[in-house]
């Protein structure tokens, strides 16, 4: 329970940083959607690393069913632990973005209308997310202490070289139609995004056996 809770817990405050930050952003610079994306980068890659650091020796701090999903697939968590932190995931990272909302004076839910559906968009999700999955076990390998950093990094960076906005996880992506602002999807935008994310895991995870061999860690 203990793990399962970090997990919600981690998401559910990434979220109310993507989201409130994002509303922040478009705010204080509603004339500059530069400034305001950098607004928006800058806090997320922060909490990343500082909820890595901080609950990652509790849960592994997925925070994210893509990692999750290809941790399971290299054989390091069981079936049981995919099915845990999953839906702790997706409501933590609900009950964030209507948390950010309400800290905004916004109705708790908004359905976001931002449409996020171009093809460039699809493919930089697959990218997105083979770079993230890419960058947490090849980090783990050659650099364990520093993975908080390098996943902060990798985000902040792949927020501006991918069209996406590098949402790189599918409850991110469910828990962001629930706010109309800066940071939101449309409803109609889900699958795609989510295919796409999976599909980024896979290759990533198939890419890594040319660089590691899976370690089995100890099941719970």
């Amino acid at each position: 329970m203990r793990r399962v809770f970090a997990e919600f817990l981690g998401t559910m405050i990434l979220l109310t940083t993507v989201i409130g930050s994002g509303i922040m952003g478009e705010t204080l610079s509603p004339q500059n959607p530069a400034i305001a994306l950098l607004g928006n980068t800058i806090p997320t890659g922060a909490i990343l690393y500082v909820l890595i650091t901080t609950l990652g020796p509790v849960s592994g701090a997925h925070f994210n069913p893509a990692v999750t999903f290809s941790f399971w697939l290299r054989k390091e968590i069981n079936g049981r632990t995919v099915l845990a932190y999953l839906p702790a995931q997706v409501i933590g990272g609900c009950l964030g973005v209507i948390l950010a909302n309400m800290m905004f004076d916004l109705d708790p839910i908004l359905i976001s209308e931002k449409t996020r559906a171009s093809t460039g968009q699809t493919l930089s999700e697959i990218v997105a997310t083979f770079g993230l999955i890419f960058t947490i076990f090849m980090g783990i390998k050659h650099a364990p202490k520093q993975v908080a950093a390098l996943v902060g990094l990798y985000i902040t960076a792949a927020y501006w070289f991918t069209a996406s906005t590098s949402f790189a996880n599918p409850a991110v992506t469910l828990a962001r139609t629930l706010s109309d602002t800066f940071a939101g999807i449309t409803p109609s935008s889900i699958f795609a995004f989510v295919a796409a994310q999976m599909i980024g895991s896979i290759l990533a995870v198939l890419s890594l056996t040319l660089f590691t061999e899976a370690k089995t860690l100890p099941k719970e």
